[in-house]
């Protein structure tokens, strides 16, 4: 009984403080937007190449890229200028055609809140405005990149946001900048906020349902990178942002997967996420969601902390970083581990081993070893 008891009282905490990006406040329940790109609807009904175009919805990203690699340049230009929003959301478009694509559809948006995705230079590689609206950009040359990284957030990012000037490196376009400035030449960096995400902390963050969703659709976008030949990426999971892809894992195409800051991705141990790529997994000792119980029932809760050695991530390092935003500041022991995973020159000796492989005092003699910071820079 006191066990049960014990675990009533965690949840209770746990409904209130989830996985967020904004404090310690009730969220809104969010309706999860799914389904094809916007104006879906005409592209299917339109016959102007003489044949039916590949279904938004059922086609798959290869299917996508084949059709559009059988088109003359003529046939690819007419289609982004009737279906501007099909063109830059379809997963399987050639990127190219994607920027500007989405170039049009923000020139044409009137909503105030998406004026600065219009700016000229900007890579973005898909825009939805409806709902809260959801964005990717890009930031280096994705088509000459060696390594490709997609940053996934958490709570409270959207479309509408996406652009916010607070916490510089602690939001969704701040990470994917100041990695790719970290990782260097030959990477480029997509920061991806394509799913509905939690609105402030309340029961959506301490649930799965709006991962879930945002699973399938995190899948389907990097396997429209990989349709278009473009390398298989490291996906830098943060927050919430860490139970999507833990939902996505076992389907998603990945080197790596680097959860930060994670209240768990609904597995018990890294085995349980079925994944080929490597699982890493970094919390700093400031961070306040290490204040969120480690714990699932009755569709509560998020499962164990990635970080515990009992769930067999490799570690890593985060004694630099500061809150919950603060992972890919410049400067720290967590970034310089980033951009080594980003560059693809991490190795368990330089950017953590198997957290079950260690002792605590192999621990922190690893965390503090001069090696270390020789690999990692």
């Amino acid at each position: 009984m006191r066990r049960y008891a014990r675990t009533l009282v965690a949840f209770a905490l746990a409904t209130s403080v989830v996985a967020g990006t904004t404090g310690w406040v009730s969220g809104d329940a969010q309706q999860a937007l799914t389904g094809p790109p916007p104006g879906s609807a005409q592209w299917r009904a339109d016959r102007v190449l003489g044949a039916e175009l590949p279904d938004p919805e059922r086609a798959t990203p290869a299917e996508v890229a084949f059709f559009f690699a059988g088109l003359s340049s003529g046939e690819r230009q007419l289609l982004l200028v009737r279906h501007p929003s099909v063109v830059g959301n379809l997963d399987g478009v050639p990127l190219e055609l994607r920027y500007r694509a989405n170039s049009l559809a923000l020139a044409a948006e009137e909503d105030p809140r998406y004026r600065s995705l219009a700016a000229p230079g900007r890579q973005i590689l898909a825009f939805d405005p409806r709902g809260r609206g959801q964005v990717a950009e890009v930031f280096g040359d994705l088509r000459a990149a060696r390594r490709v990284s997609v940053v996934v957030p958490g709570s409270d990012n959207d479309a509408g946001t996406f652009d916010r000037e607070v916490a510089a490196h602690g939001a969704p376009p701040g990470m994917a900048r100041t990695l790719h400035t970290a990782a260097g030449p030959g990477t480029a960096v997509v920061a991806w906020v394509g799913y509905t995400t939690p609105v402030g902390v309340g029961i959506d963050a301490a649930t799965g349902s709006l991962a879930e969703a945002g699973a399938g659709r995190l899948t389907r976008f990097t396997e429209g990178l990989t349709a278009d030949g473009l390398p298989e990426p490291a996906v830098f999971c943060h927050s919430y942002g860490s139970v999507v892809c833990g939902i996505a894992a076992r389907r998603l195409p990945a080197t790596d997967l680097v959860v930060l800051g994670s209240p768990g991705m609904r597995a018990d141990d890294a085995a349980g996420l079925r994944t080929k790529a490597r699982v890493w997994a970094a919390k700093d000792p400031t961070d306040w969601i290490d204040n969120v119980p480690n714990v699932r029932f009755a569709g509560l809760g998020h499962g164990t902390d990635p970080t515990d050695p009992a769930f067999g991530a490799r570690r890593v390092p985060a004694d630099e970083a500061r809150g919950h935003a603060g992972y890919f500041a410049p400067g720290t022991d967590s970034l310089r581990a980033f951009a080594a995973i980003a560059r693809g020159t991490a190795t368990p000796e330089g950017a953590g081993t198997p957290a079950d492989a260690q002792t605590p005092q192999a621990s922190h003699a690893l965390a503090h070893a001069p090696v270390l910071e020789g690999i990692v820079r």
